[in-house]
């Protein structure tokens, strides 16, 4: 396996940022990348650019044997079996490769869904949970691209309550097949998929996963969805009526198809964020584009403040987001190079490897999501009426970007898993929160100290992400105080304290990978980083703050609440960065390049 090159030694638990502080040494950002990463990136770029984009329009009209074709040329260029062991037809390369390939791949969303719904969610369960047969048969043609995967959880009665499926599965009088059962819905990739791993509950109670081949007796394929967006994917129900499945094809242990599910929606989280930068790249390529040769009193509007302001800040949500992506795959990867490859488990392992950044995960798919969605419409604002006209490319941006909130769990689904996710390692004692929520609140209580005085580049930066940590820990200790094990029923709380999470993570990324450029090229050639850093921060630290409040005025009154403002008030405390000096300086730069650049 590739493995990255300039990244920590040690592995790193997950949702540790909340309590320890990372060196800038110790995170991976895309200016780690090694050369076969950058050749990769190239390639997957080459790919994008001339393959993929001149045939946009014929795929956005569902011309699927194009996509087809497309697909194949991915696998001969090994882009679809990054993640595909040697043994059965792949390049078995890093995470970081598989984010850098979903990343280029982004510049069309239509063929972004097959080809992520194809190379993840539809082939991963086999390599993962597959036997040696199941693996032999399926993955050097699905890594080849000679048949294409789906994957079939969803239902019309369970979207993201999955384990509620009404799909049943029985095994046939002689013990040769399950007999399936049932609908699924919303499957990508369903119109032309010549394999789809499908769940159902054995005996209406054993919830089970299956590979299921579209030539099996009594398995069809429904009408396509008219979309919103990624229309130039395809998208049916899959219809089960007495289909007929080998039992050989049952796919991991009867009964435990819940941890394919989750697992393989982790892998899913990560590729979505990698997908969502490199979308809101080409949105504001285009905006910068419109923006330098539309003409409004007398000048072009790219001259406008509030015109240079946009572009600025989706300069600063993709630095962010491009932290965010690259700081976790590589900590994934150190994780992963610990696996014994030849180990009878190996393959338990990797999952367990990745499924200890679950927090992470979520944190940029919710994140990713939500960024590219404020890039598509600042596009569409800076086009007028033409960003609402079908002929020009924002349109098609801001209709396609919808469903990546809705997407491999829906971020509401995901803040749960956030901040449900940390606490039931606080409660196992496998992460030590609930230690550092007890000294926080000793130490709050004991009133105003000094605090730690930071020095060198970044200081007073650093102390702010310090200070958000602290916010997080106090509003996530007086929630549970208050509700104790039913914290879990107060949704409303649980989102709050997850927005601070993920807000924390994105700042304290951005700093370090910002701290780490200062210390390779110096302050002087780091001004735009910097910019970008202190711009975020800004716009981050008031959305931390107000989720503060919004937990602390939700289990707190009277006195008590009275007091924990005050302690708010001080943890948020800070001197306002000059946003609109850096954006105007952040604008300028992309505007003379015509796209996102970091000098």
């Amino acid at each position: 396996m590739a493995t990255t090159s300039a990244i920590p030694r040690s592995k790193v638990l997950g949702g540790s940022f909340l309590l320890e502080e990372r060196k800038p040494s110790e995170i991976f950002t895309p200016e780690d990348f090694s050369e076969q990463h950058q050749l990769i990136a190239q390639t997957a770029e080459d790919f994008a650019v001339n393959e993929i984009i001149p045939n946009a329009e014929k795929i956005e009209h569902k011309d699927f044997s194009i996509t087809r074709d497309l697909l194949k040329k991915a696998g001969e260029l090994g882009l679809s079996s990054v993640d595909i062991p040697e043994a059965y037809g792949g390049v078995e390369m890093d995470k970081v490769t598989s984010a850098i390939i979903a990343d280029h791949v982004a510049k069309y969303a239509g063929f972004a869904t097959t080809w992520g719904g194809h190379t993840g969610i539809g082939t991963l369960p086999i390599v993962y949970f597959g036997t040696e047969e199941q693996k032999k048969k399926y993955l050097p043609r699905l890594a080849t691209g000679e048949i294409v995967g789906a994957y079939a959880l969803s239902e019309a009665s369970s979207g993201s309550d999955a384990l509620n499926c009404r799909a049943r599965a029985e095994l046939s009088k002689d013990g040769k097949h399950y007999i399936l059962n049932g609908e699924k819905m919303w499957i990508t990739n369903a119109g032309f998929a010549d394999l789809f791993t499908v769940f159902a509950k054995i005996n209406g109670e054993k919830f089970t996963a299956f590979l299921v081949e579209k030539s099996f007796p009594g398995f069809s394929v429904g009408a396509e969805e008219h979309k919103m967006g990624i229309r130039g994917s395809s998208t049916c129900p899959i219809i089960l009526n007495d289909c007929q499945v080998p039992v050989e094809n049952l796919l991991g242990e009867a009964g435990k198809g819940h941890v394919i599910a989750f697992n393989i929606l982790n892998v899913g989280r990560f590729k979505l964020g990698a997908m969502c930068v490199g979308g809101a790249r080409v949105s504001m390529e285009n905006a910068i584009a419109y923006a330098k040769q539309r003409k409004a009193f007398g000048k072009v509007i790219a001259d406008f403040g509030l015109v240079r302001e946009k572009i600025a800040n989706m300069a600063v949500e993709i630095y962010t987001g491009e932290s965010l992506v690259y700081r976790t795959v590589g900590m994934m990867d150190v994780a992963l190079s610990e696996v014994d490859k030849s180990a009878a488990d190996a393959m338990q392992q990797i999952r367990k490897a990745i499924e200890e950044y679950a927090v992470e995960c979520s944190i940029i798919k919710v994140w990713g999501s939500e960024m590219i969605d404020y890039v598509v419409d600042e596009t569409v604002q800076i086009y007028g009426g033409y960003g609402f006209v079908e002929e020009y490319p924002a349109e098609r941006a801001y209709r396609d970007a919808r469903i990546n909130r809705i997407f491999e769990g829906t971020n509401e689904i995901n803040r749960l898993i956030i901040t449900g996710f940390l606490l039931k390692r606080a409660m196992s004692g496998q992460l030590p929160l609930l230690p550092a929520v007890k000294k926080l609140m000793d130490e709050v209580l004991a009133g105003p100290g000094m605090g730690e005085e930071r020095e060198g580049p970044l200081a007073d930066e650093r102390k702010l992400v310090a200070n958000a940590k602290k916010l997080g820990l106090f509003a996530a200790g007086a929630a549970t105080q208050k509700y104790m094990q039913a914290i879990q029923d107060q949704q409303e709380v649980m989102g709050a304290i997850a927005d601070m999470v993920i807000e924390t993570y994105a700042i304290e990324t951005g700093v370090l990978r910002t701290q780490k450029l200062i210390e390779t090229n110096g302050e002087g050639a780091s001004q735009l980083p910097i910019a970008m850093t202190q711009v975020y921060l800004s716009q981050a630290m008031e959305k931390i703050e107000a989720a503060a409040r919004k937990v602390i005025a939700a289990v707190a009154d009277g006195d008590l609440l009275r007091t924990q403002m005050a302690i708010l008030r001080r943890l948020a405390k800070h001197e306002p960065f000059n946003t609109i000096a850096a954006g105007q300086k952040i604008a300028q730069k992309m505007i003379e390049a015509g796209k996102y650049v970091l000098a």
